[in-house]
This record gives structure tokens, sequence and C-alpha cells, in this order.
């Protein structure tokens, strides 16, 4: 029987949505929202994924879906995912189901038409609420009470659900992050300190998951903490400890209105060890060039500096890698005990975000033009003007860099012609 029902949602009144509905239930099946869009409803924030659950094996799913002109991809058959596409709005319908036998990750699995079974092999309570398209919540886990009083409880026994599938022992403090409050479940932080020491066979690909989408909490850092204490970032990441810096960066953002997880992961990692987390979490070459330029121990910003030198440093460093090292500065600052004026590091910001970092106004074929043969000379050429530009405060145009350009090539052909 329904235990409540969702204030009018716009996602449920969305013509996409009632679609797709509509056709999974042409045959006379049922179908019903579920996890984390129904959960966040009822919370009222944003839904951004919607999950769909159905009785109807995924073969019939695709055909259900196909006869109303409504795109079929079967993004995860073997485990009964099928995903429904209208335009950009995407749909993951999966089959009731029981996992029969656990591998990690993957899983053995038998359909069923069971709602209650479906719902006994979920991980946590708050993610086993379903809900119809009017809105009706269905809640055979006690999610609804969990939830309200941000309690991140597992479904049945803690352990059993964790070794299915460890990754639920990362997701625990996840969504303790998110949606806790007040101490965690004692079953729950228990089996997680137990089997602790499993996390390390998890994937870096799936830890990267885990661990960015918690850092983007509003209060990432007592989960953190919390991790540390039960054991878990010891075999995890390991170099993961500076807390305080996390926690100082964080009520940095809150001030600037932004999250960023992996700069916060920068903040919660200790110097020198950019390449071994990165190698863990088998970050993509962007994310480890950015975590790498926040760890570098040089060309730190600091409030002391001139206007010039900031200027400097942020051409050489790039925006970007700037206001990362600015920002996990003033965290430092926060955390290592007397402070520089916050005013002070706002102002530094500010300056430094009002200013795009311009590109030399001159390049190589400008020097060829003025007849200096392809050779090391013309780079030579241009670092020689770039550093007589960057000098000027870069304030040179490109006619006065011309200019520059041309005394430095008929000086150097001036040499050679004496060589």
């Amino acid at each position: 029987m329904p235990a409540a029902t969702l204030s009018p949602q716009d996602w449920l009144r969305a013509e996409e949505t009632r679609a797709v509905i509509a056709a999974l239930t042409a045959g006379g099946s049922e179908a019903r929202f579920v996890g984390g869009c129904v959960r966040d409803a009822v919370l009222g924030r944003a839904v951004r994924d919607i999950d769909i659950a159905t009785p109807e094996r995924p073969d019939r799913v695709i055909a259900l879906l196909d006869a109303a002109g409504i795109r079929a991809v079967p993004t995860g058959i073997d485990h009964g995912t099928v995903t429904a596409v209208i335009g950009q709005a995407h749909f993951e319908v999966t089959t009731l189901r029981l996992d029969v036998e656990t591998y990690g990750r993957h899983a053995q699995v038998r359909y069923t038409d069971d709602w209650l079974i479906d719902s006994g092999r979920r991980d946590l309570t708050i993610n086993t609420l379903y809900c119809d398209l009017e809105g009706q919540v269905y809640d055979p886990h006690g999610g609804l009470a969990d939830l309200r009083a941000g309690r991140i409880r597992f479904v049945g026994e803690a352990e059993t659900r964790i070794r299915e599938d460890v990754l639920r022992l990362l997701r625990f403090f996840r969504f303790r992050a998110h949606y806790g409050t007040g101490e965690p479940d004692p079953d729950g932080l228990s089996a997680c300190t137990r089997l602790a020491p499993l996390v390390e066979g998890l994937s870096g690909e799936r830890v990267a998951g885990e661990m960015l989408r918690l850092l983007e909490a509003s209060d990432p850092a007592a989960e953190i903490a919390r991790m540390i204490a039960a054991g878990v970032m010891a075999p995890l990441l390991p170099q993961a400890v500076r807390v305080d810096r996390l926690r100082a960066l964080v009520t940095i953002e809150v001030d600037r209105q932004e999250i960023d997880p992996l700069r916060r992961l920068g903040a919660l990692i200790e110097a020198g060890s950019a390449a071994t987390i990165s190698a863990r979490l088998v970050l993509s070459n962007a994310e480890r060039a950015r975590l790498a330029a926040m760890a570098d121990p040089g060309n730190v910003p600091g409030t002391g500096s001139n206007d010039h030198a900031q200027r400097v440093l942020m051409y050489r460093l790039g925006m970007q890698a700037y206001i990362d090292r600015a920002l996990l500065a003033w965290a430092e600052d926060i955390s290592g005990g007397p402070q520089a004026c916050a005013a002070d590091w706002a102002d530094l910001l500010a300056r430094a975000e009002s200013w795009m970092p311009p590109a030399l106004p001159v390049r190589g074929r400008d020097a060829l033009a003025m007849g200096l043969d392809p050779s090391p000379a013309v780079g030579d050429a241009l670092a020689t003007v770039e550093a007589w530009w960057i000098g000027g405060d870069f304030q040179a145009d490109r006619d006065a860099a011309l200019v520059k350009l041309r005394e430095v090539v008929a000086t150097l052909a001036d040499g050679v012609g004496k060589g």
C-alpha cells in the first residue's frame, strides 16, 4: 500500500516521462519510479536521473518501447537494464530481480515480479522507495522514516549487503555526507569498520566515482574523518589525510558559492602524492594534470606579492592552476594557525579573476617573415621578446612587440654573420 504521496513534480508531469510509462504499461503490467528520483523528490531536491522498475523482462521492455516509437538502448542488458531515450531525456528501465549470486560489481540474477524481493536486494533503505505516475510512494523497508531522520541504514544485514558489493561500504559514507545527520547507524558503521580491508580490491574508476561524489557534499570533511577513524581510508587512499585543509577549503568555497570535488581532493591529499592518487583513481589526463599542478610546491600565490608578480604567476600557470593554488594556499593558511586576513585573500582572488592572461602578440611566423631561418633561434627570439613583454607588465601591443622582435632578429642575424 502507498505510504505517502509526493507533492506535484514537473518530472512526473513531463510528456517524455508519461510516454515511457504508457509504453511500459501498454501490456497491462506495472512500472514504478525507484531510487534517487523518488528519494530526492521526497526531500524537495532537484531530480536528475530517472530510474524505472518493471516486472517486464528486458526483451519485452525493448519490444514495448519499440512499439511506442521510443528508442531502446540495451545499456545493461546482462543485469536487466534498458535505457529509454526520447530526445535529450533518458530513463533507465530495469526488470525486477533477485541477485542469486554476487561477484563484486556483477551478479547472477533471476528476474521476478515481486516488488518486495526486488527491494530486498538493494543497498540502503532510502534507495528502496518506489512511486507511481501519480506520485504515490511505496516504502517496503522504512526508507521514508530513515530519509526524514537523516538515518543511513543498510537493507537487512549490513555485512551481507557489503559482501555482495564492497562499493556499498563507500556508498554508506557518501550517502551519509549527502543525506545523513547525527551519529551513524551503529550496525552499518560497525560492518564498514570490520570489512574496511576489502576496499583495497575495488577498481580505481569505482573508487573515484564514489570519492568525487562524496566530496561534492556540503560538508564532506566530517565523513572523510569518520572513514579515517573507521580504518577505511588506510587501505583505500592512505595519502588522503588532510581533513583540516579540506574543512578550511569547504568553508572558503561556501563563501564563494562553488563546489569543486577535484580541488577538494587536492586539499585532502598530502604533498607529493598527486601522481600516486591519480594512478589509484585512474583519473583522466586532464584531471591528473590539474591535480599535479595543485600539488606543485613552487610558485604558490600569496597575499604579500605585488600585482605584477601575481600577473606573471597567472600567466605562467594558467588561470585554473593559479586559482586552485591560491585557494589551497588560503585553506592552508586557515588550517595552519595564524592566518592572513581573509579579506586579503578574497581581494587577491577577485583581482586575479578580473584579469585575463593575454597571449604573446607575436608568433614564430613573424620571425620567419623577418628573415630568420627555421631553427632553434626562432624559439630563442620569441623567448627574448616574451621576457621583455612580461617585464613591461604585458602592456606592449603587437606593433611594439614587432619592433622589439626586429631588434632581436637583427641581433641574432648579426651574431650569425660575425660567426
